[in-house]
């Protein structure tokens, strides 16, 4: 099928090159000139795991292309998706002026019938201002629908080609027609597609981050009660794991959520709440949590350091999570800003995002290894679980560093060990 993704962010580029992985013709569509330079040029702007082998192996087979010209993408192309950002507005809600412009293109240079797919995390109601936008200057056929994405970052090629479900939707026989025929490769193995109506479809996405972040934000507030009452966050989350009805995933106690979804996502969708005089107290209550527990391991620190003016602070993890290398709402963000309003010296490390860190933090030292960055430091940091942190030499850490202080934000360690190896350790919600 001729396809065109509009945007070539995570979403967009990860979902084209999979799709063309199937056997589809598509053309990525982006504006950003220097990012379709990059990516002609066999090189990625995004960090995810297989990604560039993925691209340069369908732009080889002659089955993904990159460009600028959006009347040529539209006008060669059935099927478009939008895959432009919706960032947050001012008042919490996502900002759709991405999403409309990309209408109003399709509107203009729309050739014959085309189906419009929203890939983009959108709020209820969108397929329809899209719809409209589009109507104002197509003469043509087309149809709208919705198919919100699931993709994990770090596991996004995996999640798109065995996910739990696919989401589609549709208001009439052609376009369901038309998106099955686009996902039949998944479907053959036994991954369910789910036709459903379009404002259906929009919910589901916001409603299972919302979900997903309320379970984070649950586990946070109850590891402030373990450490109070002297129980174990990990042992409580395993206890719970085992009860089939809630199952083990996304109830890890850690310095909270962050990226390009939850944040987002949690705000819109209780900004839509309010507009439609619903109650949004859950998720009033979720976003509060979290933005609390990013600022959950400075007094932490201050109980062990004191006064941390002058002190230098090493810190492990800087993306707001392992196999990506996105800084959007990093915890890492919040962390480091504190500690430099109180006078600490900071030095990080992370396997992935040091460069993109330069984007969102400045006066900050950056070391080569895990084991330079420690070097002299009064307290480690771990705000980021890579698996490069899991197995390191803790002897000649706590050699090179000033004072043996570790602040495990994400639970990566077992204390009796750290403990064992002469460490003041502390973690979130255990003893």
């Amino acid at each position: 099928m001729r396809i065109t993704m509009v945007g070539t962010g995570y979403v967009g580029l990860t979902t084209g090159a999979c799709l063309a992985n199937l056997g589809n013709d598509v053309i990525c569509l982006d504006i950003d000139e220097k990012k379709i330079a990059t990516l002609n040029n066999g090189k990625m702007p995004i960090y995810e795991p297989g990604l560039k082998e993925l691209v340069l192996r369908n732009v080889e087979e002659g089955r993904l292309r990159f460009t600028t010209e959006t009347k040529y993408a539209i006008e060669s192309s059935d099927i478009i998706f939008i895959a432009v950002g919706t960032p947050e507005g001012e008042d919490g809600s996502a900002d759709l002026k991405y999403v409309l412009a990309v209408a109003e293109s399709i509107g203009k240079f729309a050739n014959g019938y085309k189906l419009v797919v929203n890939k983009s995390t959108v709020p209820v109601g969108t397929a329809e201002k899209v719809r409209e936008t589009i109507k104002l200057h197509v003469q043509q056929e087309f149809d709208v629908c919705s198919n919100p994405e699931f993709l994990r970052e770090g596991n996004a090629i995996r999640d798109f080609l065995n996910p739990d479900r696919v989401v589609v939707g549709v208001d009439n026989g052609k376009a369901t027609e038309m998106m099955i025929k686009i996902y039949k490769g998944i479907e053959r193995t036994g991954n369910p597609i789910m036709i459903t109506d379009i404002k259906s479809a929009e919910l589901i996405k916001y409603a299972s981050n919302g979900m997903l972040a309320t379970r984070i934000s649950f586990m946070n507030q109850l590891a402030s009660l373990c450490e109070k009452m002297g129980a174990d966050i990990k042992q409580v989350a395993k206890g719970m794991g085992l009860d089939s009805r809630i199952g083990p995933r996304f109830l890890q106690a850690g310095v909270g959520y962050g990226g390009s979804c939850f944040p987002k996502d949690v705000k819109a969708l209780m900004e839509t709440l309010k507009n439609n005089n619903c109650d949004s107290s859950i998720l009033d209550a979720v976003d509060n949590v979290n933005e609390k527990q990013k600022l959950y391991v400075i007094p932490q620190i201050t109980s062990l350091l004191g006064d941390v003016n002058g002190k230098k602070i090493a810190l492990w993890g800087l993306a707001f999570k392992p196999k990506t290398d996105d800084m959007r709402e990093a915890p890492s963000i919040v962390i480091t800003k504190e500690l430099q309003k109180l006078g600490a010296k900071i030095i990080a490390f992370d396997p992935i995002a040091q460069e993109e860190s330069k984007k969102h933090l400045t006066n900050l030292e950056y070391g080569k290894t895990p084991y330079e960055t420690v070097e002299g430091a009064d307290c480690l940091v771990v705000v980021t679980e890579w698996d490069e942190f899991r197995h390191l030499d803790f002897k000649k850490v706590k050699s090179l560093m000033a004072q043996p202080n570790i602040i495990d934000g994400r639970n990566v360690y077992e204390p009796k060990e750290m403990r064992e190896l002469g460490f003041n350790y502390l973690s979130i919600g255990r003893k």
